[in-house]
């Protein structure tokens, strides 16, 4: 069975945002030198269920838009951009595989909510 993904709109701006501008009001501050705290354990099993059976979950379930596909070299390769991480871990429970390992930055990096 085709798998089919949802259009929808694009964002309003005043119900609806778009994600980056939104990953910006988190005040996220990683150092650019800290070990990686998204680790995909098998990116060949990711490949073959997360991106060929499932057509990537993760670059939707993430509020953050942390996981792309990005076609390079005629290949779609995963990607991902830990320093918009804002720490949910939707990434560590909704992986149906279980191949992403979400670990805590090291210190006081991650998201600074200042009005919570």
């Amino acid at each position: 069975m085709p798998i089919r993904l949802l259009g929808y709109p694009k964002p309003d701006g005043i119900l609806t945002f778009d994600r980056l501008p939104s990953v910006f009001l988190s005040n996220i501050n990683h150092e650019e030198d800290q070990p990686e705290h998204l680790q995909v354990r098998d990116m060949g099993r990711q490949k073959r269920s997360e991106h060929n059976s499932y057509a990537g979950p993760s670059t939707r379930y993430c509020p953050a838009g942390v996981y792309e596909w990005v076609e390079k070299d005629g290949e779609d390769v995963f990607v991902t951009d830990a320093q918009n991480c804002v720490h949910f871990k939707n990434c560590d429970s909704k992986d149906s595989n279980q191949n992403i390992n979400w670990v805590p930055p090291r210190g006081r990096e991650g998201p600074a909510y200042p009005n919570m």
